[in-house]
């Protein structure tokens, strides 16, 4: 699809010549031998020429230099660097040092999920460690301030500075895409999360949460719409750079004919603007397949067993395993949404399985009901729940896993409809070959039943099964169409020339022609295979090598906001506005590092 539109050829709309301005404005000069451009600084090579890849340097080595503001300024220090006369950042005061402490200590708060008073804990315990190992250095202390008012600031500040650092990078994208996740509750409000993934000119991917939108405040697709709109515009995203979209398969975002994706396409579709790939599988597939797959309401009886557990049966051995797993997961305090998502995990309940008979002891002990225990048609809904999370939670496993690209992932979801293929048959067959929870729940009740009587009736398991394979191909058509295209970016020395558009045959060819270019593919992973090709030779394998990886991957990011969420619902149910709502997100979801000089110079960056 991508190597046939009118816009599949990527514009190449910057000069690879070096120009004279970019001496003071990047501290670069045009070196002897003619190509790139060679730093002042640090005297390396910026091996490409666009404006862009020069840019990146600079702002990444040395933006201390934008400290020289006025041309004069910027003129006197390209002459002292020209005569190797190399300016040293002044070093930090002692109190711009402890604000850097401080800086580091409401950091490291926020990404455990601390409240705002836990600051003056941290203080007390710091200065009792110094009191007793270095009882000199005590006094330290006293200039840290970690009041609840001042750590909150400083998030603050974290928060924008990372912020300004995305935008800088968003503004170099060549493409992107975006995850919207509307799962996020805390408390009583729900949030839908906006994550951007974006590929800059030399296939660098970039990650990272662009917004948080209170769906209390935007309870219409309409305002949910603008806000999305006016995030993209303050990041200076436009949505002819917007390729893929990527949500949860919920009426909100993917209803016929009110859900927010076919505004959104609606609103991208113009002449100026790629076809916009979606696919609504990616982001937690466990969670939301599994009301597809509890035919018998399962999740709520063992929710009860296990509230029951967590007051009742702390202190049982037996039940030790599935605590600390559930600890690990959402801590010790855990409201009722938080415990039914984890259940919807095929470990979790794979787990709960295992524990069945044991759990069924220590209800009769505590006088609890045990009616589901008795229920042949419960327990077989049990087991078969148990064997389809366990094969969701395998593919939703393999989806986690970021830095493949869409093609690998592709990959897996096409291997995983096969297998579903498989169920269907075995299930037809009354084979439980790849059921093994149910096949033992069948195996104890042909024990206690009489001969003649039924054990369980399989074809209300072969219309989940079906259920299931037309969300999957409902979800991931999309990916379909661009079959070819993911393709050609994960093969492109095996793809044969004559099944591609004609408009890429000649590159194709060309491509499979050079053999320095196969032996760079052969011995580098495709990120840097396709960083390295130049785009001047080949266009449009450029722009479909651009497109591919701008297409979220995995679910990783978004599983990491959740795991937060799930990990801190306490926390985070406290009285908290939207933007620090929005900055402890992220810094618990972001890959950035924050400026510490500048965040302690009070150098933050101008972007809105």
């Amino acid at each position: 699809m991508w190597m046939t539109p009118k816009r599949s050829k990527m514009e190449i709309d910057e000069s690879r010549a070096f120009r004279a301005e970019w001496t003071q404005r990047y501290l670069v000069v045009e070196p002897p031998e003619g190509e790139g451009a060679l730093c002042l600084v640090c005297r390396r090579l910026v091996a490409a020429t666009c404006e862009s890849d020069v840019k990146q340097h600079y702002e990444a080595e040395h933006e201390y230099y934008e400290r020289y503001v006025t041309e004069d300024e910027r003129a006197a220090l390209v002459e002292r660097l020209r005569r190797g006369d190399l300016p040293e950042a002044a070093p930090l005061t002692p109190e711009q040092r402890i604000a850097r402490a401080g800086l580091g200590l409401a950091r490291l708060l926020a990404l455990k999920g601390c409240g705002w008073g836990e600051g003056d804990f941290v203080h007390r315990c710091m200065a009792v460690m110094l009191r007793d190992v270095l009882p000199d250095h005590v006094g330290i202390m006293d200039g840290i301030d970690l009041s609840p008012e001042t750590t909150r600031q400083r998030v603050l500040d974290i928060h924008q500075n990372l912020r300004s650092q995305l935008f800088n990078r968003a503004k170099n994208f060549k493409a992107y895409s975006l995850a919207l996740d509307d799962q996020a509750f805390v408390a009583y409000e729900n949030y839908l999360l906006v994550f951007v993934r974006g590929v800059g000119h030399n296939l660098e991917v970039h990650e990272e949460l662009l917004t948080i939108i209170n769906l209390t405040h935007h309870f219409s697709v309409g305002a949910l719409m603008a806000a999305i709109l006016e995030a993209l515009q303050t990041a200076g995203l436009s949505l002819q750079r917007m390729v893929g979209l990527t949500t949860t398969h919920t009426l909100r975002m993917i209803g016929e004919n009110s859900g927010l994706v076919s505004y959104m396409r609606e609103k991208a579709v113009s002449p100026n603007c790629w076809n916009v790939i979606h696919y609504s599988g990616f982001l937690h597939l466990e969670l939301l397949s599994s009301y597809d797959v509890d035919v018998n309401q399962i999740i709520n009886a063992v929710s009860e067993w296990i509230v029951l557990i967590k007051t009742r049966g702390v202190r049982r051995p037996e039940f030790q395993a599935l605590l600390t797993e559930s600890e690990s997961e959402h801590g010790e305090r855990v409201n009722g949404r938080c415990l039914n998502n984890w259940l919807r995990k095929g470990k979790t309940l794979k787990l709960i399985f295992s524990l069945r008979k044991e759990i069924e002891t220590f209800l009769v002990s505590v006088g609890a009901t045990t009616v589901h225990f008795t229920d042949k048609e419960w327990l077989c809904d049990f087991g078969f729940l148990v064997d389809i999370m366990d094969h969701l939670g395998e593919i939703s496993e393999l989806l986690r896993v970021n830095r493949v690209f869409a093609a690998a992932a592709f990959d897996h979801i096409c291997a995983f409809e096969v297998k579903l293929n498989l169920l269907q048959r075995q299930v037809e067959e009354k084979n439980l070959t790849n059921f093994a929870a149910l096949s033992q729940v069948v195996d104890e009740l042909k024990e206690n039943l009489q001969e003649d009587e039924k054990v369980l009736d399989l074809e209300r398991y072969r219309g989940v099964i079906c259920r299931i394979q037309k969300e999957f191909e409902r979800h991931f058509k999309d990916l379909k169409f661009i079959k070819k295209d993911l393709e050609l970016f994960a093969n492109p020395f095996s793809f044969k020339p004559e099944y591609a558009p004609i408009s890429v045959r000649v590159e194709l060819t060309k491509l499979q022609a050079n053999a320095n270019l196969w032996e760079e593919y052969r011995t580098k992973d495709l990120g840097q295979f396709y960083a390295g090709l130049p785009a001047e030779s080949y266009p449009i394998i450029k722009g479909v090598a651009c497109k591919v990886a701008s297409l979220f991957d995995s679910s990783k990011i978004c599983e990491k906001a959740f795991s937060y969420l799930t990990r801190n619902q306490h926390t985070l149910s406290q009285p908290l506005t939207d933007e620090h709502l929005h900055a402890l997100f992220r810094i618990a979801t972001t890959e950035i590092e924050p400026r510490w000089d500048d965040l302690v110079r009070g150098r933050n960056e101008s972007n809105p």
